[in-house]
């Protein structure tokens, strides 16, 4: 069962799906994944939220009241005037407006296919963001579901001992992950920065923080010999770490 999940999560159908792109079958497949399995549910849900809310900011909105101005002219130029002044006025407000509308509507049309441009690039990042996202929601899965993954249990050294994290590490699949689960109290100067030496160069990870959830991963470089670092550094992030202050490191 866990094989259909994660061979279903790793083709394209749950994106395709979405965007109504899928074929028949497909979204059939799609629909019944996503009524009885919670993690296909769960992917599909956050695919969606991601989408809707990008749709929601660049709604594009059509010009309120257009229509009454150009009425509103027409009557205000007609009052008051001779018959064949009133008809010969209006007639030519009429023009004016026509050709003001047509002005206005052609350089809406130049701004919105401009906008068009700007949202499908947008799309198609956000199109890739979400591809990305689904990779590492997959590869999490693998790890945690395959019984080829070995845990290791991280504990920090005299200086940060209530540190205590879990690393995922596939061999078979060379994928990697960390759980940080506890970190102990730094001062409002200070934060905690992981790293990686990989291939012997030292890759920055990012500051760290203590997962709320227990399937919180941070991703790990893979590669053989390499070894995951904790530091303390200043606020905000180092450069470079601080050897002097490394509490914690996972050899993978």
């Amino acid at each position: 069962m866990v094989e259909k999940i994660k061979t279903f999560l790793e083709s394209d159908i749950l994106e395709r799906y979405l965007l109504g792109n899928t074929t028949e079958m497909e979204t059939l497949q799609a629909e019944r994944y996503i009524a009885m399995y919670p993690e296909v549910r769960k992917v599909y849900n956050e695919l969606q939220e991601n989408l809707e809310t990008y749709a929601k900011l660049h709604a594009v909105q059509t010009p309120d009241g257009l229509k009454e101005k150009i009425i509103a002219r027409i009557r205000s130029e007609r009052a008051g005037r001779r018959k064949f002044f009133r008809y010969a006025m209006a007639a030519s407000v009429a023009a004016c407006m026509f050709a003001s509308a047509s002005y206005f509507f052609w350089n809406q049309n130049q701004s919105l296919q401009e906008e068009n441009n700007m949202v499908s690039n947008k799309i198609k990042l956000l199109e890739q963001d979400m591809k990305q996202q689904l990779e590492d929601v997959r590869n999490q899965f693998i790890v945690l579901n395959n019984p080829q993954t070995k845990k290791y249990n991280v504990r920090g050294n005299n200086n940060a001992k209530e540190l205590k994290a879990v690393a995922y590490i596939n061999p078979v699949k060379k994928l990697s992950y960390i759980n940080v689960k506890k970190l102990p109290h730094l001062p409002e100067d200070q934060c905690f920065q992981m790293w990686a030496e990989v291939n012997g160069e030292m890759l920055n990870l990012g500051i760290i923080e203590e997962a709320t959830k227990s399937d919180n991963l941070l991703a790990l470089p893979y590669a053989k010999n390499a070894v995951g670092y904790i530091t303390i550094e200043p606020k905000g992030g180092n450069q470079n770490p601080t050897v002097e202050n490394i509490v914690a490191n996972i050899a993978y």
